[in-house]
């Protein structure tokens, strides 16, 4: 499938609501919430079957999908702003935040779950900028320059990648109680 030319939409999430998909351990789409749907623009048929990254946003740098798939590829969680983009070129930012399922007898994951969310607006405007360099980066030198980058970047703030995050997004008080109870809904 063809991805979108994307536009300059912005489409609002409502924040009481949650975004949910299910993939299979390569990022295959195998189920997708009402909302997903909805927001997405694609019908139900349309994502099941596809790759996850029928959403992703040109704006987003490689680097940070490879971070978020070496963690949740070694079962451990992460949450990330993402910018994802909708059928008809628009966009929407989500806070999104992952629960491996592991099979218990071969101990390897089966499916990844996840969980979105809409990003507060200080969120988005703090990330835009360092995604912005990223990608320039990535242009001029690869992923692998933008990942030294980026460590540098978390080496001077003097945090890591989730706690710089967790900062952004407010990951505390209710804004933490929805992924947990999010994940025991779905798991």
């Amino acid at each position: 499938m063809k991805h979108p030319e994307p536009i300059a939409n912005e489409i609002k999430l409502n924040p009481k609501r949650y975004i949910v998909s299910k993939t299979d351990p390569k990022g295959i789409i195998e189920y997708g919430n009402d909302y997903f749907v909805e927001i997405s623009g694609y019908s139900e048929t349309e994502l099941i079957g596809q790759p996850h990254s029928i959403i992703r946003h040109p704006d987003m740098p490689k680097v940070v999908f490879k971070m978020m798939w070496d963690r949740i590829n070694k079962a451990q969680n992460i949450m990330a702003i993402v910018k994802n983009l909708a059928k008809d070129g628009s966009f929407y930012w989500v806070i999104t935040e992952f629960e491996p399922k592991v099979d218990p007898i071969t101990n390897e994951i089966i499916s990844h779950t996840a969980f979105r969310k809409a990003a507060p607006k200080d969120a988005v405007e703090a990330i835009e900028p360092i995604y912005a360099k990223l990608i320039e980066i990535e242009e001029k030198g690869g992923m692998d320059t933008s990942e030294k980058y980026l460590r540098g970047f978390f080496e001077e703030k003097g945090v890591s990648y989730d706690d710089f995050i967790n900062n952004l997004v407010g990951n505390k008080g209710i804004f933490k109680i929805f992924f947990t109870m999010m994940k025991k809904l779905f798991s």
